[in-house]
């Protein structure tokens, strides 16, 4: 989700954030069909609902024209995003910010029975 709010604040769209604190969160959007095979996160533009990080990434990019203009552009683009250097910061846990503490791990392993 980490990636999906820093393309979210580049491109200036406005958003909220929310987290799955309960089990009951998370299987309520599973039985109203919010969740593609039931993945997280969930971004919910333009009336639409999108699961899977690489396809919201690809959507807000595309969208906002970040994605190349054409094959080579986009060709360049991901090459450019697969430098390990970049991948890295782009990549949830990255040294841009602390990493999750036991709170943190402790609701998601409530949330997602793990």
């Amino acid at each position: 989700m980490e990636s999906i709010c820093w393309l979210l604040v580049t491109t200036g769209v406005e958003f909220e954030e929310e987290f799955l604190e309960t089990r009951e969160q998370y299987e309520k959007l599973q039985k109203d069909g919010c969740l593609l095979f039931g993945r997280v996160p969930l971004v919910e533009i333009d009336g639409m609902l999108l699961t899977q990080t690489r396809a919201i990434l690809r959507f807000l990019a595309a969208k906002h024209n970040l994605y190349g203009k054409n094959l080579k552009d986009r060709a360049f683009k991901t090459r450019i995003s697969n430098i390990p250097t970049i991948k890295k910061f782009l990549q949830p846990g990255s040294q841009r910010k602390p990493p999750p503490d036991g709170h943190y791990d402790d609701m998601v392993r409530t949330v997602l029975k793990f």
